[in-house]
């Protein structure tokens, strides 16, 4: 398998498909899952000649199962790594859910050139928790019963968001795939019970305000209008006011995880913003 070893020891798997010469477009995965969870994207941007490129989060997917680092700046000093061992050049970084907050952290303190454009998708910036500066967040509450499902019985913890509210299955006339249900729970048990615990803090309470700030390059901000997960207004439009080279792009009735659901739509409008 593919890896790279990162400075403190832990090796990172990843997948890397395309002409080299290519422009690369680097996929983020959300919580608890891996690259896995983008193989309908890379497959149709190989399809329109470009290199495409996914890496399994610490502690999730085939990357190690780390008891240390599980957290943000870590995370985006892991992607660091990746764009100097590949060598990306004017990338584009697409990152859903808490990917999201990986990228546009990574892009804050990226090197110059590496990268392009960015794309926040279903993402959890500026912040998931309520507080004073935010209050449409979450109350602490909501991230503390992930905790204690996930202490208790994770299995069953990703068998009930993966058939609910994350791909908006328990809604009336919602169209059920198993396979996605199914491929979801592969993920998160493919990784680490206390990184996807610490990871929970990670995508909960990190505050990205300074970093939606001081990205200038054009970053697409799209989101479900049905979100269950990470809801709309505390999130994507919140973010888009605090962007200085924002565009929001919202869908109507679509879910957290929409880029499985409705992959030809977002295909298309992500496609539309790279060729911009």
């Amino acid at each position: 398998m593919p890896t790279i070893t990162t400075a403190d020891g832990t090796n990172l798997f990843y997948k890397d498909w395309g002409p080299k010469d290519a422009q690369p477009i680097v996929f983020h995965h959300g919580w608890p899952l891996s690259s896995d969870d983008w193989d309908n994207q890379m497959l149709f941007f190989l399809g329109e000649g470009f290199r495409v490129i996914a890496h399994d989060r610490r502690g999730h997917g085939r990357s190690d199962q780390t008891d240390t680092g599980n957290e943000m700046d870590t995370y985006a000093a892991d992607v660091v790594e990746l764009a100097r061992a590949l060598d990306l050049r004017q990338a584009v970084h697409i990152g859903h859910s808490t990917g999201g907050g990986e990228v546009i952290r990574y892009v804050a303190r990226s090197e110059a050139g590496r990268v392009a454009k960015a794309v926040l998708m279903s993402a959890v910036p500026p912040i998931m928790l309520k507080t004073e500066a935010y209050p449409l967040g979450q109350p602490i509450e909501v991230f503390d019963g992930y905790r204690a499902a996930l202490a208790a019985n994770r299995a069953q913890l990703y068998i009930d968001v993966a058939s609910g509210p994350f791909y908006g299955f328990n809604r009336d006339g919602a169209t059920v795939s198993e396979g996605s249900i199914r491929n979801w729970w592969r993920q998160g048990m493919m990784g680490g019970a206390k990184a996807h615990y610490d990871c929970i803090k990670a995508f909960s309470e990190t505050d990205f305000t300074e970093d939606l700030k001081a990205v200038t390059l054009p970053v697409l901000v799209m989101h479900g209008e049905d979100d269950q997960i990470v809801p709309i207004d505390a999130s994507a439009r919140t973010a888009i006011k605090l962007l200085p080279n924002g565009t929001l792009k919202t869908y109507p009735g679509l879910p957290h995880g929409m880029f499985v659901t409705h992959p030809d739509v977002i295909n298309a409008d992500l496609l539309d913003f790279i060729r911009e």
